[in-house]
């Protein structure tokens, strides 16, 4: 990784501060449920755990076993029935959508299993998208892409487009692009599930250097034992429930 990679992590965030505690998220009796006609299905019960600044977590379970919605409430997408999910001291669940929208753009890096690149938008291109909704300069702009391609290892490959790169690299793309606004979590959802073993293993150990030198706290879903493997800590969900 880049020596001037130190230099991602100096934009300020409009949130407070959490030294103090080292506690990122905080997670207070959560649940949630979803309702098909008159039936409630429920699909997370009375969660409560916290997750501490610099953190790399794992959650695995069967399908269906709600981890992936708790990694959609973490990260802004979708609000809990009942509970409170606190990032960096703010309590998000009471947020309202614009809220939570410009709260997504300057905190949350996703990171997909699928990539979720724009075809017609090279790497460059793809990777900046997220600066577009910032005020940054065009030349500032320029400097954090070129930075975070350079991160992950494509800063030979930022004229090419998706169709010209391959899995790997495309995911190196959609980590660039995650990590371009210097989140304070970094949310994956199966970021090694569309790949072969070997890419799957540089994503992987990508992720980890992001953890380890820019201190980027990592909340990832995976079915992959040896992706899990990577993560400092490991939480199994069964039927909602948190083991």
């Amino acid at each position: 990784m880049n020596a001037n990679s130190d230099n991602l992590i100096q934009q300020s965030q409009n949130v407070e501060n959490v030294e103090s505690n080292n506690t990122i998220v905080s997670i207070q009796s959560l649940s949630k449920s979803y309702w098909r006609e008159k039936f409630e299905i429920p699909v997370l019960k009375n969660i409560s755990f916290d997750i501490p600044k610099g953190e790399f977590l794992a959650l695995m379970g069967p399908s269906g076993s709600g981890k992936t919605t708790l990694l959609n409430l973490i990260a802004g997408i979708d609000k809990p029935s009942d509970g409170k999910i606190f990032v960096n001291n703010v309590d998000i669940s009471l947020m309202g959508e614009s809220q939570l929208a410009n709260w997504r753009t300057n905190c949350i890096g996703f990171i997909f299993q699928f990539y979720n690149l724009i075809p017609v938008l090279n790497a460059y291109e793809n990777v900046e998208l997220p600066l577009l909704l910032t005020k940054l300069s065009k030349k500032e702009r320029r400097e954090r892409v070129e930075l975070v391609l350079n991160i992950v290892g494509l800063s030979d490959r930022m004229d090419h487009s998706p169709k010209q790169l391959s899995g790997g690299q495309q995911q190196r793309v959609a980590i660039a692009r995650a990590i371009v606004t210097d989140p304070l979590l970094i949310v994956a959802d199966e970021p090694t599930g569309d790949l072969d073993k070997h890419s799957a293993e540089e994503i992987m150990l990508l992720l980890q250097e992001l953890n380890a030198e820019l201190n980027k706290t990592i909340i990832m879903v995976t079915h992959d034992p040896r992706a899990a493997e990577k993560a400092h800590s490991i939480r199994h969900f069964d039927k909602g429930e948190l083991s």
